[in-house]
């Protein structure tokens, strides 16, 4: 049934399945002394572990368990406890469908749960006013959890840095409106869970960090994939203004989103989805829809092809993203963003059938860019067309919205860092997924092991892994700090201008100018002219691209 209400966005929806009280004080520094780490924080006192000179605590509730009637209501306070807590172990991930054994994604977490909404800590030993870095993972929105082994932050804390990882709900469980659910809110809207949950972790932290040995002043927010996309929200969202002060966006996207209410963009109504999806589960309302258990509404709707991103409300999102960013109402702190030179090339399956020659690839896009087709042909061109095809993705994705936002950060004046990650190593060679999406992340935690990474990732073997992996954690850790990224011995990193200033990452940094030449100009003159028309953007490009004549 959602294919029949989105026939426009069939591409775009098989895209999407692949692809967001008071202060506390210490009870006890973490020292060599301490046996067990302890700290106290608004709602009871947490008993963690240690990893050498890391005090660590896990599953920390930050918020009330959104099972039976608070299913699909913004998060509430978590509950208090009596005595102590133990935080020695992850709570549950949020309850996700099954990804495919062949997938290098596939990282099953050991448990899942609807309630979830925990977070994790990592401190350094004697912590005082140290920096703080909020992580978001990623996984289309709809799979994930904050205790995979990948992202554990004890390098960050082992550099100072208080390393915080969350859940939010994932899929229609944390990202579904409807009407009913509009009409019950005190808020008038709906949908948009999912980020509310990590506006409560934000919430959390700003009141508890502290407890830890951070900074409630000096916060950092970071993400990947979906994660990134949730920061592009919390950076536009009014809900978010002032709980961090800067941002790591990893490979995000700035497509169109439905409104609310109303069909807008070529996209229905995000409360007509909502009801499409209702229609799925076979029940007429929300009542009955809030007794389905949580793994069957999850399958479901995925099976349903139910696109999982956030509605634009009025609200929490009070605009498209990039209406915001034009209007200059984003948060006005400084940004370290980018993405990787080969995004798509672990995501194969979801490029367009190539054609069957150079000049049917030529006339297929001159009937979807018109006057821009001969820019495109320059850009993108016809003579390797697998490897302009996965071009035109991963810039009409990813490329096009990091470099576009690091520009309105620097025309709002606020200094903003762009990277590309063009890093290849002999394992992710031999299988052709050079820089593939996700592929930074080893790097960005120093967890560079088989042990920490999903069975089929391609392991990094080369020679420069290491010494690359502790630039871009200086770099990263010292931009938490004080908000200029710095690697000594490598490689200046100058903020994004005029000249379009970025960093390389390769067998080491490069830094350089204007990574992919007239990359930005062309996708950003045809998302303008989407946007006057009337009519989606952000997904379909390329020789996906709709025709201008059937427009």
């Amino acid at each position: 049934m959602i294919n029949a209400l989105l026939p426009p966005l069939r591409h775009a929806v098989v895209l999407l399945a692949a692809l967001a009280m008071t202060g506390c004080a210490h009870a006890e520094r973490p020292g060599p002394a301490a046996a067990t780490p302890l700290a106290e924080v608004d709602t009871g006192t947490l008993q963690g572990t240690r990893n050498g000179t890391v005090a660590v605590f896990k599953g920390i509730p930050y918020a009330a368990p959104p099972v039976d009637e608070l299913r699909w209501r913004p998060p509430r306070p978590a509950l208090p406890w009596t005595g102590t807590r133990a935080a020695s172990e992850f709570g549950p991930a949020c309850v996700q469908p099954e990804v495919p054994a062949a997938s290098i994604y596939n990282d099953p977490p050991a448990r899942t749960s609807e309630d979830c909404l925990t977070l994790n800590v990592w401190a350094p030993e004697r912590a005082d006013d140290a920096p703080v870095v909020v992580w978001i993972h990623g996984g289309s929105l709809r799979i994930g959890g904050s205790g995979l082994p990948m992202y554990d932050g004890s390098e960050y804390a082992r550099r100072g840095i208080v390393f915080v990882s969350l859940n939010y709900r994932l899929g229609a469980l944390g990202w579904l409106a409807h009407p009913e659910l509009s009409a019950e809110a005190d808020s008038g809207v709906s949908g948009n869970y999912g980020l509310l949950d990590q506006i409560a972790a934000l919430r959390w932290v700003e009141r508890n960090v502290a407890a830890f040995g951070g900074d409630p002043d000096n916060v950092t927010a970071m993400g990947e994939s979906a994660g990134a996309l949730s920061l592009t929200y919390l950076l536009t969202s009014p809900e978010a203004r002032g709980l961090f002060d800067k941002a790591i966006v990893q490979s995000p996207n700035s497509r169109s989103f439905p409104a609310l209410s109303e069909a807008r963009f070529g996209q229905p109504s995000a409360e007509t989805i909502g009801a499409t999806m209702l229609d799925a589960l076979g029940v007429e309302g929300i009542a009955a829809a809030r007794d389905v258990d949580a793994q069957t509404l999850t399958d479901i709707t995925t099976r349903r092809r139910f696109v999982v991103q956030g509605t634009v409300d009025g609200k929490v999102l009070p605009r498209q993203i990039v209406e915001v960013f034009d209007r200059g109402e984003q948060a006005r702190i400084p940004v370290l963003i980018g993405f990787n030179s080969g995004e798509v090339r672990s995501q194969r399956i979801f490029l367009p059938p190539a054609p069957d020659s150079e000049q049917a690839y030529a006339e297929r896009i001159a009937r979807g860019y018109g006057d821009l087709a001969g820019d495109f042909l320059r850009q993108y061109p016809a003579t390797d067309m697998e490897q302009s095809m996965l071009a035109t993705l991963r810039d009409g994705i990813y490329g096009w919205a990091a470099e576009r936002i690091a520009r309105r950060q620097a025309e709002a004046g606020v200094p903003s860092y762009l990277y590309v990650f063009d890093h290849c190593y002999p394992a992710a060679e031999a299988r052709d997924l050079c820089a593939f999406h996700a592929s930074e992340l080893p790097f960005v935690f120093g967890n560079l092991g088989a042990e920490s990474l999903p069975a089929r990732w391609p392991v990094p073997d080369g020679s420069d892994d290491a010494a690359l992996s502790r630039a871009m954690i200086d770099y990263w850790t010292s931009f938490i700090r004080d908000g200029q990224p710095r690697s000594e011995g490598n490689d200046a990193w100058r903020p994004y201008g005029k000249d379009e200033a970025y960093m390389r990452f390769a067998a080491r940094p490069e830094a350089g100018r204007d990574p992919y030449s007239g990359m930005f100009e062309l996708h950003e003159a045809y998302v303008a002219r989407r946007r006057e028309q009337g009519l989606q953007w952000g997904l379909l490009v390329g020789l996906a691209a709709p025709d201008e004549a059937g427009d």
